[in-house]
């Protein structure tokens, strides 16, 4: 008995132990992303000011190398009938480009800790969008607390010293299409009983992300790429697409080996950090204004996705209970499953 105890303690130290590495890779890989992209894009720093090449060299190279990975048989990717594809993949690729492309086109106006400070509202809009397609389910409680995360970001706003209009309408189109897109793929995808890891996720929709890019691409960025005076090393580029790779495959490690909650809270940690190293390396300047719009924001956040996990692990606590609850009673006779 003692020994059954001591391993399955040591098994649950260990998995511990590996959560929290899996937690700093993630934390370690989503920095890494965006200080490179930043570094690439601001003209004052790496001087390629082209948000839809970087964009798309990051969905190429994702492209390719999920693509290696399912046809060398590393990796199971479920059937993908052509109409699902259509009405549920296009549409989510689509607004992935959308996403990243205005996201990274952010960075060349905006100071990382800015940006930071911004992302406080997904929460908010998360549900809001939720809300207009019925994923989600209006609360006047639950809209009182992203009110008060919104007001923190706008006093952050406020406070800031940089402030470029059009960067901040670049993120905020960001932010839309990410919350959009999010609750599209719960709506399109897992409603359907579709569930995509991060290599089959890259799989079916890094190519039409990709090809959502070239058009603008060529359009907008490709005249100006050839006459443009190239400063930067190329292999910065490809670093920062393999890290870009990288992050996604860690998100389904730390998922799969935490939760969301925990996620979550590595989130927050991720973005103090990444303010700190904003200022550490870019020289970004953040005021006292900030700072407390900042503090109001994630306060308020942290509260909403606390209630969120709360009530799905409160949710999850009940199945369990109901099913032994109708086992018991068709053993005993006494009310059959048709009476549940």
């Amino acid at each position: 008995m003692v020994e059954d105890g001591s391993t399955g303690a040591s098994m649950c130290s260990r998995g511990n132990v590996t959560g929290v590495c899996y937690m700093l890779l993630w934390i370690f890989l989503s920095a890494a992303v965006i200080i490179l992209n930043k570094y690439i894009l601001d003209p004052s720093l790496g001087n390629f000011p082209f948000p839809l090449a970087l964009t798309a060299s990051h969905m190429l190279f994702s492209s390719a190398v999920a693509w290696l990975l399912v046809h060398a048989g590393l990796v199971e990717a479920p059937g993908m009938p052509k109409e699902l594809w259509t009405r549920s993949v296009v549409p989510v690729g689509a607004l992935f480009a959308v996403t990243l492309w205005m996201g990274n086109a952010a960075y060349m106006y905006l100071s990382v800790s800015f940006i930071q400070m911004m992302k406080a509202v997904m929460p908010m809009l998360v549900y809001s969008v939720g809300c207009l397609l019925g994923t989600e389910v209006f609360v006047s409680h639950t809209c009182g607390i992203l009110v008060v995360v919104v007001t923190g970001v706008l006093v952050a706003s406020y406070g800031e010293l940089m402030f470029v209009f059009v960067g901040v309408v670049f993120q905020v189109a960001s932010l839309l299409s990410e919350a959009t897109r999010l609750t599209m793929v719960q709506l399109l995808l897992q409603s359907k009983g579709i569930k995509l890891n991060p290599i089959t996720s890259l799989y079916y929709i890094a190519p039409v992300c990709l090809m959502c890019l070239l058009l603008p691409l060529g359009a907008l960025e490709a005249n100006r790429i050839r006459e443009h005076k190239w400063s930067l090393h190329p292999g910065i580029v490809v670093l920062s697409a393999v890290a870009a790779f990288a992050l996604n495959c860690s998100v389904f490690l730390l998922i799969g080996k935490t939760s969301a909650l925990v996620m979550n809270l590595a989130g927050v940690f991720k973005d103090v950090m990444l303010i700190y190293l904003s200022m550490s390396i870019y020289g970004s300047t953040v005021t006292e204004l900030q700072v407390l719009g900042y503090s109001v924001a994630l306060c308020g956040a942290f509260y909403y996705n606390y209630r969120r996990m709360s009530t799905v692990a409160a949710v999850k606590q009940k199945k369990p209970d109901a099913e032994k609850l109708m086992i018991t009673k068709d053993s005993t006779g006494k009310a059959g499953s048709g009476n549940v």
